[in-house]
């Protein structure tokens, strides 16, 4: 094989092999990088040139790594996560939490939680800029592994070799019934009164099915006929008079107007606990643990600090 220089080779050039990889799509790649399609897929054309390998199968339908084009694309990651681990790493001399924060949020937690954590970024952290996102925890921590984001807050636990994690608050439950439904009317509930036909839970991927199911003492593989799209479903469908659920508190802020639809009552120690997620290899590890500790001094109203986050053993309780 001839020579090939790596004066020849850019970093973004392998962004954007990454890029159509993760989307299956030259043109969602071409946006995310920012750039038009037709400077994009020229670009990608002339890295295939250059190493002398057809790194994608194209049609009009179809955009796929070859088999060899796979092989490479895995060795473009290490490459970029090379390349920032080593930017990450000069951070930390000069601000470790200043410039841009890629942070995803769960999505049963991100609309609660973050319009009420951006203020008090913004002044304690005024040169942080942030890139959020929110999903369902697999996709977000495989976003994590794959060095697309720098922060997950998840429900713990989370266990992957590759991944640290250090708890910050935990989140009680409360359940929600309609108005009218039977169990609406008791003053207190255990636990093993929601396994009844009428729970409602999310679909499939949402770490809150799984939660609700585990303390409701059900199979994780429960079969139901309705099943929410959204958190914000889930609380319409019972509005609507469709069954009851485990709400996480934070998500009961400003549901005043449908206070004569739901009813809500507190369970005793049904809660989850959230935490922060970061990669291991990352250098900025006391950065983020001393980040934890500013979220724990500023818990949202209603959920409690974990105040041992080195004790270990958190995770849904009830």
């Amino acid at each position: 094989m001839s020579y090939i220089p790596l004066s020849g080779l850019s970093l973004r050039d392998i962004e954007y092999v990454v890029a159509v990889d993760d989307l299956r799509n030259f043109s969602r790649a071409a946006e995310r990088c920012g750039v038009s399609q037709g400077g994009l897929s020229e670009q990608v054309r002339k890295l295939e040139t250059l190493l002398g390998v057809v790194l994608f199968e194209r049609t009009r339908r179809h955009v796929a790594p070859t088999p060899q084009g796979a092989r490479l694309i895995a060795l473009g990651r290490e490459v970029l996560a090379a390349a920032r681990a080593m930017i990450e790493a000069a951070r930390v001399q000069a601000g470790p939490l200043e410039g841009m924060l890629r942070i995803g949020v769960i999505a049963t937690l991100g609309p609660y939680y973050v319009p009420s954590l951006l203020p008090l970024l913004r002044h304690a952290y005024p040169q942080l800029r942030l890139q959020l996102t929110d999903s369902q925890t697999l996709p977000m921590l495989q976003m994590l592994r794959h060095d697309e984001l720098d922060l997950v807050f998840a429900a713990l636990p989370v266990s992957h070799d590759a991944l640290h994690c250090t708890p910050i608050f935990e989140e009680p439950f409360v359940a929600a019934f309609p108005a009218q439904h039977p169990l609406a009317a008791h003053q207190g509930l255990a636990m093993g009164e929601l396994d009844g036909p009428d729970l409602l839970l999310l679909e499939e991927g949402h770490c809150l099915r799984e939660q609700a199911l585990a303390l409701c003492g059900m199979p994780p593989h429960h079969d139901r006929q309705r099943l929410a799209t959204s958190l914000e479903m889930l609380w319409h469908m019972i509005g609507a008079g469709e069954g009851y659920s485990l709400i996480p508190h934070l998500a009961l802020r400003h549901r005043g107007e449908w206070e004569d639809l739901i009813t809500t009552l507190p369970l005793s120690d049904a809660r989850r606990t959230i935490g922060l997620v970061w990669r291991a290899s990352d250098p900025r590890e006391d950065a983020f643990r001393e980040f934890a500790a500013f979220l724990r001094e500023n818990t949202p109203d209603g959920c409690h600090p974990v105040t041992d986050p080195d004790q270990g053993g958190y995770g849904i309780q009830g």
